[in-house]
Parts: C-alpha cells; structure tokens; sequence
C-alpha cells in the first residue's frame, strides 16, 4: 500500500477505534473532531512545510545543543570524568564512559529553571494564551479547556490544570476528561531537552520533532477526547491571567531548579524501579518455551499486540513489530525508556522515516506511571471531583495513546 494511503487509512482507523469504545457514540460532536483534525494537519504542514518553518526548528535544535553545552560545564564541574571531564583512565570500549545519571539527565534541571524564568518574563504564558485562542477558535471548546490544552504543549500534566484550578470544580464531565487526556498526550518542556539530547544522533533535527509533537498532540487531544467521553454541557471559560508568584529572576530561578531536582530524583528513581520490574517479568518469561526460536519477554508480546496500532500511526508492516515494541514500553514503562530503545535500535530495524514518525507516537504521557502522578495530582487540585476523576483516568491511557498515534499519522503524510 502506498506510504501516504496508508497514513490516511491509519488515522481514520484510530477514529474508529476511539468511536467504538466511545461512551455515547451518537453524541460525538463531529464539528469539533473534524476541526481537531485539520488543525493536526495544517500545524504540522506549516511547521515540516512552510518555507522558514524548519529554520526555525533548526534553530531550535542548535539552542538545545548550546544548553547541553552549557549544563555540560555544570556536570564536569561537580562530578568530574563522571559528568564528562577528562577521563583518569584509558577507555577500554566507545562510550564506555557516558553516565545516564551524570551526563545526560542533569539537563532537566537547566531546563526547568529555564521554564521558570521563561514564565516569570512572560514569555510562556504569551504562547500559552495565543495557542489557547486558536483551540477556542477553531474548535468550539470553552476557555477553561482551551488554557489547560495548550499549556500542556509547554508544561506538565499537573502544571497546566494549575492554571485553570479555579474551574476544575464546575467544568463538564467531558471539559474534565479533555483536561485530563490533554496532560497524557504531551510532554512538559522540562524534558523536552532530555528526549532530544537522546535521540539526536538518530533523528535528525531532534528537538524540532519533540517540540512539533507538542503541539501537533494538542488538537490530537481534544479530538480523541470528545469521541471518547462526548461533552454534555455548554463549554466553561477561563481567564486569561496566568499568575505568578515570583518577585524576581533569582526567585523564579531557585523555584524552576528546586523543582527540577524532584522532577529528577523522580525520574531516576522510576527508571531504574521499571526497568528492574520489567526485567524480572522478562526473566519469569524466560522460563516458558521459546517462541520462533526466541526467548519471550513483555517487549516482544507487546510488540504484537501494538504491531496494528504502529502500522495505523504510518509505519510499514514490515517493520511494525519493532515500532509496536517500542509502543509497549512506552506505556508499561515510560516515554524515555521507549527513546532510549529507539535510540539503540540497529539502522536495520527502522528507517529513517519510521524513526520520524516513531519519534511523533511515543512523545506522550500515556503510560502507567504518569497515570499514577495524574490521578494523585488531579484528585489534590479538584477534591470534589475524586469520583469521576479516579472513574476516567484509566480512559486516559487509551485516549492520550490514540493521540500521539494519530500525530504520527500525520506526519507520515507528509515525510
């Protein structure tokens, strides 16, 4: 089947699916899923397309580079050969000497600190309120909907219904699955330099891809949301005045750096509890009969039960297996360990294009433990919501999924 056939044919079958476990099916406002989906298309054909566009994102990938740069001289500075200074000793084999804990992950401080004084100048919440405008715009959802799904595009799960919390309490059932579907589709922009930095000797222009499947998963969102739990009510509003309690600069620095170690210890601590849990099911499924001559293990039989959903999201048959690996430790594990695996895949595994379009249908949420940080942050912000937030959020999974697949569907129209 030709390539751009069968990105079409995928992203309407992801439609499919969501309808059939929509929960009322006859009240799907199409108006807005039809909306979604263009604004999908036109986003991502005016950031891979539009003379300028990819300069842009070029540039974007170069200021990456100059903040690894720059959290590299921090790194050497405080754990020395361990964050990347010289070596003391001979090394025995290439890139023997790279330490994920020292090298790699310290950049999710510089980032958040970064984020913190970008929000203090006002500089994010200017992007936020413009992106909020254009999804109130072109896709009928209220204000309060609108702030929250765009600010997803920048923050976290749980920073983004932060700024709308005075109306958690009277939003609709489905304004509150949209707001919930919105945080497991994105990425926050904290680790957005982490994902890059990552993928960046395989994917070409890195940073760029992550920061257009942000934006890109931010109509995804809405649309797979409203097909799965259709809204019931009027849309809600919401005010356009993002607070800020900082007073200065340093503040807004000590706050985004002060976050940013519990974001870190968070993400070390959950790696490695993972990938140890993940490892022991592989070796409990080790003792089972090999299959096709080969040990089982939880990758490979998620690798055939999400086989279907990476060809919908545009990646050929052939190597579908291999992208439906990657989906499955994406959402038994997280996002970055499904980015570190692409990123070591021999080039024979995936092509260049796959990668691409891998690069667009991992870079979510959706996974088990973000579920977990989701329900525990949502049901402290809106406490008379518990019920119906605990009710929708396994929903999430599913949605925030459908998602990001979508937006690699699209994406694989146009590579």
């Amino acid at each position: 089947m030709n390539a751009v056939l069968q990105a079409a044919v995928g992203y309407l079958l992801l439609l499919l699916v969501a309808w059939l476990l929509s929960a009322r099916r006859a009240a799907v406002p199409w108006r807005t899923v039809i909306g979604g989906a263009l604004l999908q298309f036109v986003l991502a054909v005016t950031i891979l397309r539009v003379p300028g566009a990819r300069e842009v994102f070029a540039a974007c990938n170069d200021l990456l580079l100059a903040v690894v740069a720059a959290t590299g001289e921090g790194t050497r500075l405080v754990f020395g050969f361990l964050g990347g200074a010289a070596l003391p000793y001979a090394e025995t084999a290439p890139g023997a000497s790279f330490v994920l804990a020292f090298q790699a992950f310290p950049v999710v401080l510089v980032m958040s600190a970064l984020s913190a004084v970008l929000y203090y100048w006002r500089v994010l919440p200017l992007l936020v309120r413009g992106f909020s405008a254009l999804l109130e715009r072109t896709l009928a959802v209220g204000g309060a909907v609108g702030m929250s799904t765009a600010a997803n595009v920048l923050v976290g799960m749980i920073e983004a219904p932060l700024l709308i919390r005075p109306y958690l309490g009277s939003v609709s059932r489905g304004e509150l699955f949209i707001i919930m579907t919105g945080g497991m589709a994105g990425v926050a922009g904290t680790v957005m330099a982490l994902y890059a930095s990552i993928l960046a000797p395989v994917v070409p222009d890195a940073l760029g891809h992550i920061l257009a499947a942000s934006f890109i998963s931010a109509p995804a969102a809405i649309v797979f949301s409203v097909i799965l739990v259709p809204p019931e009510a009027a849309p809600t509003g919401g005010s356009r005045q993002l607070p800020s309690t900082e007073k200065s600069t340093m503040e807004a620095i000590t706050r985004g750096t002060s976050e940013g170690v519990n974001l870190l210890i968070n993400i070390i601590a959950m790696l490695i509890v993972l990938v140890a849990l993940v490892s022991l099911v592989n070796q409990l499924l080790g003792m089972l009969p090999p299959v096709a001559g080969s040990a089982l293990s939880l990758q490979r039989m998620l690798g055939w039960l999400m086989a279907p959903l990476a060809w919908m999201a545009g990646v050929p048959w052939s190597e579908a297996a291999t992208a439906g690996s990657l989906l499955g430790t994406k959402t038994v594990l997280n996002e970055l360990v499904a980015y570190l695996d692409l990123a070591r895949l021999p080039a024979s595994e995936l092509t260049a294009r796959s990668r691409i379009i891998m690069t667009y249908a991992l870079c979510g949420f959706a996974n088990f433990g973000s579920l977990g940080i989701l329900l525990g942050g949502m049901c402290s912000i809106a406490p008379q919501r518990r019920a119906e937030i605990l009710e929708l959020g396994p929903r999430t999974l599913i949605s925030g999924t459908l998602a990001t697949l979508s937006c690699g569907s699209v994406v694989a129209l146009l590579v």
